[in-house]
């Protein structure tokens, strides 16, 4: 009995045995599986685990003007960043931040968002922190875990709200754009361009960000920062050089500003081959603002602003073109041979034109008597407008605006431009006031003077009179390089061409913008009045210069200036500085704006004519509501 267990004993210890030496073998093939024969593995999930991914800012390309001067430029900056292994972790460690740097409540939201977003990643907290600032949370970096402070190049406009509206301003990339993939390549914490330059050339200005390396413990804290790992230096983005003088840009925004303080609007200067010089609008905002991130403050301040100043005046604003789309006419009319820069109309001007049973008046209520073609360019006289536009017809009228370029945005290289509403033909009308709401005739009055169904911005006008100041082609303004080469012909001789300019040498000689005239220089130009029926009318003014032989042409509006005879002496004063250099134009304008702008009465009539009391030069006309055409 003893014998049988005995061998009991030693059958179940044999088997423990061959039990335990192959649980042995099973570890042993296992640990050389992990440890030799998936080493590589497992090594990359350890450094993954062990280290995180600091994402590096390239420095974005420098924005230079036509002669070598910086617009945007990068400078050295910090940018302020957590690295938390929970969102628990990270508010407590934000409530300590904020001691130091105080933080709003939608920018606590607005870190802890973008830390759901890449939860292995340091997260942002500011983006542009100042030398103060980090010294100070340096000194206290033994309560705050996870805090990673990063030098990155920080974008810098030197010349701020002077060129907001043409350079734009960056900013981070959102889910949104991803989403779209407005900007390839782009990733959560990449800095794109936002609006103007920055946005229409992001993909050449962005470059490719670089990666650096932290070192965390198991419980994701922040243990080293340097020397953890090989960084990827970031590939800097490519420069780029504009068309713009930067110097006329600021005597622009200087003369804007002391001449015209408040006054809202644009202006825009195009060579005849459509290199834009210059583009301003005002009022403005400075880009600075934006770089690492606009505070919620500035933000409201901006969008609530009933100025809006985010607003790009020259480009995304329309206006009923008043007087000057009376060039557009008399080159309509010259086309078509229905008149000559000598002809006279059967009406001589006595302030006023009967019509049917309405009576429309002239801006002049004594009348500007019996004038040609020429004549009436400088005098602004809406009496012989009447009836040219009545000779020429609405559906010419409609059509040869389409061929010109009236329909379509002017091509520009700058994003969110809008085009002008220019109906393509009769039909439009029947559309939206039914066929028996509208009248043909009346319509016919309201286009031949720059009013009714017509409404365009200040890059449109300015490049049309870059077709009366060149060769008679209207072409697509550009700033880096012109998105097409399409040229709009206006279909004139080289004489008609020249009767035209010499009309406009007259309306600054002696006609509507006689108070701005030069002794130095001849100019050439044209005035225009836009009924605002939110107050005091808008002043339009487009010239160019050397009058015989331009190489400059100056479009620019001025809300609530009135008439366009206060806006002239800006522009060619702008004309000068740039024909004649430095030095010159720098006298003072004594033009006075109204001190408020009051609405007037406006007078609503049958047959979709809008008639109000002239008080400028030219009859003006309150711009329709702004339709679509379907």
């Amino acid at each position: 009995m003893n014998e049988f267990h005995s061998y009991r004993r030693a059958e179940r210890a044999a088997i423990a045995r061959w039990f335990f030496f192959a649980i042995f073998l099973i570890l042993s093939v296992a640990f050389f599986r992990t440890q030799v024969v998936q080493h590589e593995r497992f090594r990359l999930r350890a450094e993954k685990n062990r280290l995180r991914i600091v994402p590096l800012v390239a420095p974005r390309g420098v924005i230079y003007d036509r002669n070598g001067l910086i617009i945007a430029d990068n400078v050295p900056g910090y940018a302020i960043k957590l690295l938390a292994p929970s969102v628990d972790s990270l508010r407590a460690v934000l409530a300590r931040f904020m001691a130091v740097v105080p933080l709003d409540t939608s920018e606590v939201r607005g870190i802890l968002a973008r830390y759901r977003q890449a939860p292995y990643q340091p997260v942002l907290v500011l983006g542009s922190g100042s030398f103060e600032t980090v010294s100070r949370l340096e000194e206290r970096r033994a309560v705050l875990p996870g805090l990673v402070i990063q030098s990155e190049p920080r974008r810098y406009y030197p010349d701020g709200e002077a060129v907001a509206h043409l350079v734009g301003y960056v900013g981070e990339v959102s889910e949104r754009d991803l989403a779209s993939d407005r900007f390839p390549g782009a990733q959560l914490g990449t800095v794109v361009g936002r609006a103007g330059l920055e946005q229409e050339y992001d993909a050449e200005l962005r470059g490719q960000p670089g990666v650096h390396y932290v070192e965390v413990n198991a419980r994701g804290r922040l243990v080293r920062e340097e020397d953890v790992a090989p960084t990827l230096p970031a590939i800097p983005g490519q420069a780029i050089q504009t068309t713009i003088d930067l110097e006329l840009q600021r005597y622009i925004d200087s003369l804007w500003r002391a001449a015209a303080p408040g006054v809202r609007g644009a202006m825009v200067a195009l060579t005849p081959s459509g290199e834009v010089l210059a583009l301003y609008s005002a009022p403005g905002y400075d880009p600075n603002e934006f770089v690492g991130g606009i505070s919620t403050t500035e933000w409201r301040r901006l969008i609530d602003d009933p100025a809006k100043p985010l607003l790009d005046r020259a480009i995304q604003t329309r206006y009923p073109p008043a007087s000057p789309f009376k060039l557009a006419i008399a080159a309509m009319a010259l086309k078509r041979g229905v008149a000559t820069l000598s002809t006279y109309m059967p009406e001589p001007c006595r302030g006023g034109l009967q019509v049917g049973n309405r009576y429309f008046r002239c801006w002049k209520p004594e009348g500007h008597g019996r004038v040609d073609l020429e004549g009436a360019i400088a005098k602004s006289c809406d009496v012989y407008f009447y009836q040219l536009g009545l000779r020429i017809g609405l559906d010419a009228i409609l059509s040869d605006g389409v061929l010109m370029g009236f329909r379509e945005e002017s091509g520009i290289d700058l994003e969110n431009e809008i085009a002008p509403i220019y109906p393509s033909n009769v039909a439009y009308f029947d559309r939206k006031y039914g066929p028996r709401g509208w009248s043909k005739w009346g319509a016919t009055l309201n286009f031949a003077i720059g009013q009714g169904e017509n409404t365009q911005n200040v890059i449109n006008m300015t490049r049309f009179f870059a077709a009366l100041a060149s060769g008679g082609g209207a072409p697509t303004p550009y700033i880096v390089r012109p998105r097409s080469n399409q040229v709009r012909e206006l279909g004139l001789s080289h004489d008609q061409l020249e009767g035209l300019r010499a009309a406009m040498i007259a309306v600054v000689e002696r006609g509507t913008a006689s108070g701005s005239r030069s002794l130095d220089l001849a100019l050439a130009g044209k005035t225009g009045t836009a009924q605002n029926s939110h107050g005091e009318d808008h002043g339009w003014y487009v010239g160019f210069a050397p009058a015989d032989k331009p190489t400059i042409i100056v479009g620019s509006i001025m809300e609530f200036a009135e008439h366009g005879s206060n806006v002239a002496p800006y522009v060619n004063k702008v004309l000068l500085r740039y024909v004649l250099g430095e030095g010159t134009g720098d006298a003072p304008v004594t033009v006075a704006f109204p001190a408020d702008s009051a609405p007037r009465a406006v007078q609503i009539v049958p047959d979709s004519i809008r008639l109000v009391d002239p008080v400028a030069d030219d009859t003006v006309l309150p711009p329709p509501p702004a339709p679509t055409e379907p």
